[in-house]
């Protein structure tokens, strides 16, 4: 039985994680943790994210229950979760990073911490998303440069970074297949007199409104055709599930930095 040690266990995400784990084989509730400061330590876990008593209490951070389990699952913040990686790995104890936002020296500090631990990092844990990202890659090569490429995004009023990790983990997908760099041909607002779109572009765009959980959309617009390929996320349980499959697989891997195509076998 894996145990699982929930990070920001009072969150949104943290709280679906938790639900999903008392309802799954094979994995088991360890501990779940929550800044130092949060109103919700010291309560019961289940009590917190709506289940019946858990036995589990909210600790005030990482460190004291490090040794509770045997894998850290953590959506929080990017801040948040560099803390924690830098726990894990000195404790030599495999994580599952579902966070997005992180800066360019974040994720190569991620990446080196990885060599010590095995670490599943991903913008996005559904099983729908990460075809997506599959399918549009191929899609990108095989029209090549005939096709314009435009990513739109969608996301509740309190996500806090944009575009969204999937977003930009889709961008660099078809980047990647143009032979482009996406830090030259992104375009992430149009406003005013622009010009003619550079045939190279790869715009991103955002929308944040109400409490949509997710939504993305990759368009291939080419002369007198377009390609649509859409996800819609209706709830966070597919993140959730994710999580949990990952968090099973993890932890009889050997140390290094893993993603979902990973996990999903797509690779």
């Amino acid at each position: 039985m894996v145990k699982a040690i929930v990070a920001g266990a009072a969150g949104r995400m943290g709280g679906r994680i938790i639900h999903t784990i008392q309802q799954a084989d094979g994995i088991s509730l360890g501990a779940a943790f929550e800044r130092p400061d949060h109103p919700a330590v010291g309560r019961d876990v289940g009590e917190v994210v709506g289940l019946p008593l858990l036995g589990v209490k909210v600790a005030a951070g990482l460190a004291s229950v490090l040794g509770a389990g045997d894998v850290v699952v953590d959506f929080t913040h990017h801040d948040a979760t560099m803390s924690h990686l830098h726990q894990a790995a000195a404790a030599r104890k495999p994580m599952v990073i579902g966070t997005t936002g992180f800066t360019a020296a974040e994720m190569e500090t991620i990446r080196a911490l990885a060599r010590d631990i095995p670490c599943v990092q991903a913008p996005n844990m559904s099983m729908g998303v990460n075809l997506m990202f599959r399918v549009v890659e191929d899609m990108a090569r095989v029209l090549g440069d005939t096709f314009d490429v435009e990513i739109i995004e969608a996301h509740h009023h309190h996500k806090k970074d944009a575009p969204s990790g999937t977003a930009m983990k889709l961008a660099q997908n078809v980047a990647g297949a143009l032979k482009r760099s996406l830090d030259q041909v992104a375009v992430y607002e149009r406003r005013g007199l622009i010009g003619e779109r550079k045939p190279e572009s790869i715009g991103i765009q955002t929308i944040r409104a109400g409490d949509i959980v997710g939504e993305h959309t990759v368009i291939f617009a080419g002369v007198g055709e377009r390609i649509e390929v859409i996800h819609r996320a209706h709830s966070r349980d597919n993140f959730a599930r994710g999580a949990v499959r990952a968090a099973l697989w993890v932890v009889a891997q050997p140390a290094a930095l893993y993603d979902m195509q990973d996990v999903l076998g797509l690779k």
